[in-house]
């Protein structure tokens, strides 16, 4: 009982910090909370379970809830062009799923080559779809504790590489004006942008494929 009191009450510093301008440490908990979340939907849509007691879901309305909304309705569009990019990750990048560190290591290398020429909110978008895609193979390969180390992962990527950007930018609401408009100009704004990623990411699965010399 203790331990959900302590993370409810958590999560909601954690809402309350979107409302104004987060600090470094506000903007790690934020991706990791939307990580969580990312994650639950996509193991729900592949029809899998992920125990993740801390997991808080966020209140209906509230900043949290929107931002996440918008992230997955963005990462829905994404993988509706390129399905086969955020699908059987770890095959792609021949990992073995027995290893935590094998398997947070190639994330990373991943993540760092989708950023390898700038931050884009496309390819925000397509590093959550990575992580999910291969919190996927781990739940499915029977390693849902490599789930966790995912997330943590991830908010590690984000602390030292991303929470400048996101701080100068006001933090994780800015997401939002992805999708402030109908027009077809700003909706491909962003996803011109995505497909940078790509391109990356392969070249990275390339990279991670080659045997070593």
């Amino acid at each position: 009982m203790e331990v959900l009191r302590r993370s409810s009450v958590f999560a909601a510093e954690i809402m309350d910090a979107f409302d104004r301008s987060p600090t470094d440490k506000e903007l790690v908990a934020q991706a990791k909370a939307l990580g969580r979340e990312f994650v639950h939907a996509r193991l729900l849509r592949a029809g899998l379970a992920w125990n993740a007691p801390e997991r808080a879901a966020p209140a209906p309305g509230g900043r949290l809830a929107e931002v996440c909304a918008v992230l997955l309705r963005l990462a829905d569009e994404l993988e509706l062009i390129r399905p086969s990019v955020y699908r059987n990750v770890a095959r792609q990048l021949n990992l073995s799923l027995q290893s935590e560190t094998v398997v947070t290591d190639a994330f990373l290398a991943v993540a760092a080559q989708i950023f390898s020429a700038g931050i884009t909110w496309g390819k925000v978008v397509s590093l959550y779809s990575v992580a999910a895609g291969l919190a996927v193979d781990c739940v499915r390969q029977a390693q849902p504790a490599m789930v966790h180390a995912l997330v943590d992962c991830l908010g590690e990527f984000v602390r030292k590489t991303l929470a400048t950007w996101l701080r100068r930018r006001g933090g994780w609401t800015d997401l939002l004006k992805c999708v402030v408009s109908a027009d077809p100009g700003r909706r491909s704004h962003w996803l011109v942008a995505a497909f940078c990623s790509f391109g990356r990411f392969l070249k990275a699965a390339f990279f991670l494929l080659l045997p070593e010399r």
